[in-house]
């Protein structure tokens, strides 16, 4: 009964904070609303679209700080991205990135993704000379590190370990002119930051980007579609319903996502275009509509 009176409570607090961000938004500019709308626009994400919020005021309130002449609180926005490959981790980094060019916190809020092979070299020295030249593209915005555990897994001698050590010197550097995210699994992501603990205090926001379940990706493949200026036949929903269902109690969906989804929909796309190819005359509605014949039977 206290759980329940308590999440109860919860609950209650979240609303009123949502409801509190609802009058707050108008203050913010068109563009900065616009970014807001996208990320809302995806599917699920609950925690995530919070914690975007919370970075906003934060950031607005300090800059008011600042104008009464009172301290304001520093807080590093670089932050860690834990999730299975097409969970919206990239999607959402270049969301915060036109958010935060938007609030001022960064100059030009452009996303640079890059990965181990980008940041490491083939002998000493080169390490530092190429994690220097993709902190340099990234100025002004946010780099964006996939699988950036892999950085620490070739062992003591590996070069991986002078790239982390180069970019933890540019955060402290350019503290105020760059982001940086890492993203990757997140067993892995948790491992690589026990395993340095430097990082660790330097990367204070840590959020999860869940999976998605099976009616999220239903979901997501209808709004994939409508973005196409696509629709779905009633007898091809049941069968995309289906389809999605048995991929994601396969456990596939942990290395795949929206990313199958997304190829799932261009396979669809293109077995209508076979479909209606040997047609003589096409209507507007036929080039719209996908039958359940242009999905696949199983996947």
């Amino acid at each position: 009964m206290e759980i329940s009176l308590r999440f109860a409570q919860d609950e209650k607090i979240s609303g009123a904070r949502s409801d509190q961000f609802q009058v707050f938004l108008p203050s913010l500019s068109v563009a900065c609303r616009r970014a807001l709308a996208e990320l809302d626009s995806m599917v699920g994400l609950e925690e995530v679209k919070k914690l975007v919020r919370e970075l906003i005021v934060f950031t607005v309130i300090q800059k008011k700080r600042l104008e009464q002449n009172l301290k304001a609180q520093p807080m590093a926005m670089h932050m860690v991205m834990k999730g299975n490959p097409g969970t919206g981790k990239t999607t959402v980094a270049r969301i915060l990135g036109k958010i935060y060019r938007e609030l001022g916190t960064l100059a030009k809020g452009h996303l640079v993704e890059v990965e181990r092979a980008d940041l490491v070299g083939e002998y000493i020295g080169h390490t530092a000379q190429k994690t220097r030249e993709q902190i340099k593209r990234a100025q002004g915005g946010i780099l964006f590190i996939d699988e950036a555990y892999t950085l620490a897994q070739g062992g003591s001698r590996d070069f991986g370990r002078e790239s982390i050590a180069t970019l933890v010197k540019a955060m402290e550097d350019h503290r105020d002119e760059l982001v940086v995210i890492l993203a990757g699994y997140r067993d892995e992501m948790e491992f690589f930051l026990k395993a340095n603990p430097g990082l660790y205090s330097r990367f204070p926001i840590q959020v999860e980007f869940p999976d998605y379940s099976s009616e999220e990706l239903f979901e997501i493949a209808l709004n994939m579609f409508a973005e196409r200026d696509y629709l779905v036949s009633s007898r091809a929903r049941w069968k995309l319903k289906h389809l999605l269902s048995q991929f994601h109690s396969s456990g596939r969906v942990v290395s795949g996502n929206a990313r199958f989804v997304r190829n799932l929909v261009e396979k669809s796309i293109r077995w209508q275009a076979l479909r209606l190819a040997a047609r003589p005359v096409v209507s507007r509605q036929e080039l719209m509509m996908v039958e359940s014949e242009d999905l696949p039977d199983m996947v």
